[in-house]
């Protein structure tokens, strides 16, 4: 699933969403060799729960030797109040030693991550039950951000009101849980679905499927840039908007100072349509004078051929495939746990809701990224011990 993230700008500070405190004492041959496979080819299913629950917000602090440990900062006010993530009732102990045993019965481990993954940070996504689109919201397409200079002109409004707080994200547990069972050994290949690059910024590396709002690029000539250089182009043709975004932070949201800006209830930023139409002025390629827009795909697009290439040839050769946060509705991802399937890995998918893969998938389990994979770090033989 695309985020999220091109249209979306939250209100953002570092949350750190704490799994539980309690540690599964899960003998590592409770479900080994046959047994884990007969239960891979049963197709277990985990219902998704409906209730609402009340979970502990603590810092998490995961260490693995010679990793350094990377601290986070609690949650603010506004990230508690907002139903960003979906309810999901804790992960048990039964679903923490199935994704340990996927883990650690595989030696070519490719893991997929979607927008589920970045809500526990304060980013909105799409799909879920509280996502954007529940409150009808449209993301920008490919072809209208193409073909209308008017579209063009209100998304970078938008995205350069928005960059601040966006950029303000930190990783979460589940990032950097990855993070550490990537130094470990234990995870073969990554591809995010993710534009956000909490990933880089909790250590790892992996193959951005849908790019990245950090970099801009020219539609005309494929000159690219990094985005802090656009804002400051921006910034540089449009000096007021410097002190509007100011003024949302302490003015009064809506007026003429502010550029009537104001921050909606799931964290976008609603901006009078006259001040981004009449006064808002977008920079061009440096080398051609050519459109620029972020190196993402929007949708409607396609992911670049030789990317896509990449991450189904990692899925046909993995031994396991893991899909985290993602309801893999997009056909670039649905794709790749499909090969990975078709080539006979074992394939796993820990999503809150449905998902356009749950009919063939192995193994689904509904529960919060950084519930469950920090409690996975503690199971059995993977010894890289949570510390809370």
């Amino acid at each position: 699933m695309f985020s999220r993230m091109c249209l979306r700008f939250p209100w953002l500070s570092p949350p750190f969403i704490s799994p539980s405190t309690s540690r599964p004492e899960v003998l590592r041959s409770l479900l080994t060799g046959h047994k884990f496979r007969q239960l891979f080819s049963s197709r277990r299913r985990i219902k998704f729960s409906q209730g609402s629950i009340k979970f502990l917000q603590t810092l998490c602090r995961i260490s693995v030797p010679g990793v350094p440990v990377r601290e986070t900062q609690p949650p603010s006010k506004f990230l508690k109040d907002k139903k960003v993530v979906p309810q999901a009732d804790p992960p048990s102990a039964e679903d923490v030693n199935h994704l340990y045993q996927l883990i650690d019965q595989s030696t070519k481990l490719v893991v997929l991550t979607g927008a589920g993954i970045s809500t526990e940070c304060g980013i909105p996504d799409y799909r879920s039950p509280n996502g954007a689109y529940s409150s009808g919201f449209k993301p920008i397409t490919h072809q209208e951000f193409v073909r209308s200079s008017r579209a063009r002109r209100r998304y970078w409004a938008r995205s350069y009101a928005g960059w601040r707080r966006f950029t303000a994200a930190q990783p979460g547990a589940a990032h950097v849980a990855l993070a550490s069972l990537e130094q470990a050994g234990r995870i073969n290949f990554m591809i995010t679905q993710n534009v956000d690059r909490l990933h880089h910024r909790a250590g790892s590396n992996p193959l951005e499927l849908h790019g990245t709002v950090y970099s801009v690029i020219c539609l005309d000539c494929g000159f690219s840039f990094c985005r802090n250089l656009f804002q400051d182009e921006v910034k540089a043709l449009n000096p007021k908007w410097a002190a509007a975004i100011e003024s949302l932070d302490y003015g009064n949201a809506g007026s003429d100072k502010s550029f009537g800006m104001k921050q909606r209830p799931d964290g976008d930023i609603e901006i009078d349509e006259k001040f981004w139409e009449e006064d808002f002025h977008i920079p061009t390629c440096h080398k051609c004078n050519g459109v620029l827009k972020p190196d993402v795909v929007f949708f409607g697009d396609n992911v670049p051929k030789e990317r896509a290439d990449k991450a189904k040839e990692v899925a046909r050769e993995c031994d396991a495939f893991l899909v985290l946060g993602s309801s893999v509705m997009t056909m670039s991802a649905f794709q790749l746990v499909r090969a990975a399937h078709e080539a006979g890995a074992s394939t796993a998918i820990v999503n809150i809701g449905k998902t356009r893969a749950d009919e063939f998938v192995s193994l689904k389990v509904n529960a919060r990224l950084g519930e469950i994979l920090p409690r996975v770090l503690n199971t059995g033989s993977l010894s890289i011990p949570a510390v809370h």
